[in-house]
C-alpha cells in the first residue's frame, strides 16, 4: 500500500529518499569491463556443474540453465538461459527455444506456489541497444510481483527490502519436482 506523502518525507521541497544497505550490489557497481571474467559468464557457470550452489543455479535441463539473477528487481528473479552461446531467438533451435519455454512454465508455477507470487513479469532483451546485459547469450528474465510491489518503478515514499538471501532463495527453488 503507497501511503500519503507527508511532510516529513520533504527536505526543502524535494521527497526524500531512504536508503538501503546492499552491500552485495557494489561488486556489480564497481566491477567494470576491464575487471569482468574473461568470456561470458552464462557459458562460464554452465560448464562448471559442480559449482552449482556458488553459481545459484536453480536448474539445468538438457539445453537449459536457470540461475538467480545476483542483481536482482524482486526476490526470485530468475535468468533462464539455453546452454548454448546464442544472442538471438531465430539462432535456437526447436527444441532448445522448447526447453526454454518449459523451464519458465515450471519456474513460473514454483514460485507462485513456493512464494506466493501473484503476477510475472518474463521478458528477454534482445542486443545492448535494448538493454541485454550479455548481449551475446540469450536469456530471459522471470520476475516475480506481488500487490503493492513497486520495485520497476521509483518510489517516492516508503521501501521496499529483499527480505531473503540469493543462497535461501535457491535452496527453496533448487531441484523441485514442479
Amino acid at each position: 500500500m503507497v501511503q500519503p506523502l507527508k511532510p516529513e518525507h520533504l527536505r526543502d521541497g524535494i521527497v526524500a529518499h531512504e536508503q538501503i544497505w546492499a552491500p552485495w550490489r557494489l561488486s556489480y557497481i564497481v566491477t567494470t569491463k576491464d575487471h569482468q571474467p574473461e568470456g561470458c559468464f552464462l557459458c562460464r557457470i554452465a560448464a562448471d556443474p559442480a559449482a552449482d550452489v556458488e553459481n545459484l543455479i536453480v536448474a539445468r535441463g538438457e539445453r537449459t540453465l536457470t540461475v538467480l539473477n545476483r542483481y536482482p528487481y524482486n526476490n526470485g528473479h530468475l535468468l533462464v538461459a539455453p546452454l548454448a552461446h546464442k544472442a538471438n531467438l531465430e539462432d535456437l533451435e526447436d527444441a532448445e527455444l522448447l526447453e526454454c519455454m518449459q523451464a519458465l512454465q515450471r519456474m513460473t508455477r514454483l514460485i507462485r506456489q513456493r512464494m506466493s507470487a501473484e503476477g510475472f513479469n518474463i521478458g528477454v532483451n534482445l542486443g545492448r541497444i535494448a538493454g541485454a546485459g550479455v548481449p551475446g547469450h540469450l536469456h530471459w528474465h522471470l520476475v516475480p510481483r506481488w500487490s503493492g510491489d513497486t520495485n520497476f518503478m521509483p518510489v517516492l515514499v516508503d521501501v521496499n527490502v529483499i527480505p531473503q538471501s540469493l543462497a535461501a532463495l535457491r535452496e527453496l527453488l533448487a531441484d523441485a519436482d514442479a
